[in-house]
């Protein structure tokens, strides 16, 4: 991550657009198939191959040496879990984060998936965690600080006895997956770098049912709740505007095909 942040040429927002979209389809096919039996290991096979077909890369494949496509983080996994033979099951949630790299430009998004019935808890967790995603959105614009946006996270999430994982932050993104400024899901307002027209963030919060302390598994990547409670996760990509935050990302793929 260098040490500036770096405005955006709108030519070059569309080209991060352009790979944030392919996430969103990449993520949609994931969607067709994922349900209890499925193992996760088959879900990042998918996702690579349709990457690759759309002329582009896996983003995160080999970047900093991790070995798979997608982040596949299940229940108390909060993020960068290795895809594996694990049989998804009737209960779980899982976050599934994915990159691609088009054009020289990343695209990054996470959505968490229930898998058949889950618990209403864990229901309520999924739902506020997305809400407060677009509720950070909402304070990403030119003027506000980087802390106005973690503070309306932290502030949403914690009235329903949620914690945020402090460890791990959303980032600028562009041609490189991470960038500056780091936006963490907590904050104070008016803190932080000021919001400026054309930056690129990825803002992605990941919320607690339980604790926030975290730690990370002997694998050296998965980080998991310390208590062991389920963890979600949602991202999206936008580029900071005027009065109003641009998506750059969408849901909307996803969403067709869980609710077909």
């Amino acid at each position: 991550m260098g040490t500036k942040i770096i405005i955006k040429t709108e030519e070059e927002i569309e080209l991060v657009r352009e790979s944030s979209l392919l996430v969103g389809k990449t993520l949609a096919e994931v969607a067709k198939v994922i349900k209890s039996g499925v193992k996760t290991i088959t879900l990042d096979k998918i996702a690579e191959e349709f990457i690759l077909d759309n002329a582009a890369v896996p983003g995160f494949k080999g970047y900093g040496g991790f070995p798979y496509t997608l982040c596949m983080s299940v229940n108390e996994q909060v993020v960068h879990g290795f895809p594996s033979e694990r049989e998804l099951k009737d209960g779980d949630i899982v976050s599934i984060d994915c990159g691609v790299l088009k054009n020289g430009f990343y695209g990054d998004s996470a959505y968490t998936f229930a898998i058949g019935e889950i618990k209403p808890e864990v229901a309520m967790l999924m739902q506020r965690t997305k809400e407060s995603l677009y509720i950070g959105i909402g304070k990403a614009v030119a003027g506000q600080r980087v802390g106005d946006i973690g503070y309306a996270i932290q502030n949403y999430v914690e009235s329903f006895g949620y914690s945020v994982v402090r460890d791990l932050v959303g980032h600028g993104l562009g041609r490189n997956l991470h960038e500056k400024p780091e936006v963490a899901n907590y904050g104070r307002r008016g803190h932080g770098p000021k919001l400026k027209e054309g930056m690129v963030l990825a803002i992605e919060p990941m919320i607690n049912l339980g604790g926030r302390r975290v730690l990370t598994e002997k694998d050296g990547w998965t980080v998991r709740t310390v208590d062991r409670k389920p963890s979600a996760h949602f991202e999206h990509d936008i580029v900071v505007r005027n009065g109003k935050a641009e998506m750059l990302s969408t849901f909307d793929y996803i969403e067709k095909e869980l609710n077909k």
